[in-house]
């Protein structure tokens, strides 16, 4: 072998071993995400799609569910590692009853994705024909109930909430008339706006209560939470930086089209309709507002005191 052959073998033994210690580096977290396609809980799949997880040695296992209160079982029951986007009265409540959850970062304040509809042909125009009539939500303790829930109390309404469970069924029911008002959330239902199929009454920025506090939230199960600390420091860095990069790069939006099977102008409108600064994660926002709304929506039945709030809130740093 001449000297030549022989650097040039050591150099190639030496990016394989590199490359060997990149991939066993790899730490693998299951995470559980509901409504598949929309542009917030999609932070964790664009994330792994343009390399950002895999940069901070993480490799997702990514589990798509119904709605959050299905999300948040699935992290007690522990085969899923991490929920995203799940109801922050859901998590509430069921901290309340013992469940070993912590809250580790905001996933949404505000409500700017969220609408209620009727088909165009409705006779329903304004919040007040909700009266009466059956209006929908995904599962109970999710965050399209607890808007709901706020909705029909600020509005002193006497509608009837009805679960429809995701929202792709969600729009089946409400176009075949089993439910007189459709939930949705952007991107969802846009194209059917766009071809004046259905009208929206409502949205969650109508909603007062909703508008500054943290409406959902991602959380992990006491266990996970104690002896892989650094796996999910390492979770919410990648996750800042993604929702960074979906605000900055137009290859986010690229990859987010082929995510959602969405058409460019549908991608650009929610992305202008849904800000930046809703989906900040070091911070949960609202708490008194929070824990108001969980009582009123019978989540808990009285307020978490600020020694529990402490417990259940545990953003690493």
């Amino acid at each position: 072998m001449t000297r030549t052959t022989f650097i040039t073998t050591l150099a190639v033994l030496a990016i394989m071993a590199g490359s060997g210690r990149v991939a066993w580096s790899q730490e693998t977290l299951k995470v559980a995400i509901p409504q598949r396609g929309a542009w917030d809980a999609g932070v964790a799949e664009l994330g792994q799609r343009g390399g950002i997880f895999k940069k901070h040695g993480l490799n997702l296992e990514i589990l798509y569910v119904q709605a959050g209160p299905e999300s948040i079982q699935a992290v007690i029951g522990g085969s899923m590692d991490i929920a995203t986007a799940s109801g922050v009265s859901a998590a509430v409540g069921t901290f309340a009853k013992g469940a070993p959850i912590r809250i580790i970062g905001s996933e949404m304040i505000g409500a700017p994705d969220l609408y209620w509809y009727v088909p165009a042909n409705s006779p329903i125009r304004k919040v007040e024909d909700f009266n009466g009539k059956t209006v929908a939500f995904s599962l109970t303790g999710s965050s399209s109930h607890a808007g709901l829930l706020a909705l029909i109390a600020q509005h002193k309404l006497t509608a009837k909430p009805t679960s429809t469970g995701n929202i792709a069924s969600t729009i089946t029911q409400t176009m075949t008339g089993q439910v007189d008002v459709g939930f949705g959330a952007a991107p969802f239902g846009l194209d059917l706006l766009e071809d004046g199929k259905i009208r929206i009454i409502a949205t969650g920025k109508d909603v007062a209560s909703l508008r500054t506090r943290t409406v959902r939230v991602n959380l992990t199960s006491v266990n996970v939470l104690q002896n892989r600390r650094d796996a999910i420091v390492r979770f919410n860095r990648a996750y800042q930086e993604t929702v960074a990069w979906m605000y900055s790069d137009p290859a986010a939006l690229k990859h987010y089209a082929e995510y959602s099977n969405l058409p460019e102008k549908i991608v650009l409108r929610v992305r202008d309709l849904i800000p930046k600064e809703s989906m900040a994660t070091d911070r949960v926002e609202g708490i008194d507002q929070i824990m108001a709304d969980a009582v009123a929506g019978k989540f808990i039945p009285a307020p978490l005191t600020a020694e529990q709030v402490k417990e259940l809130v545990q953003i690493p740093k």
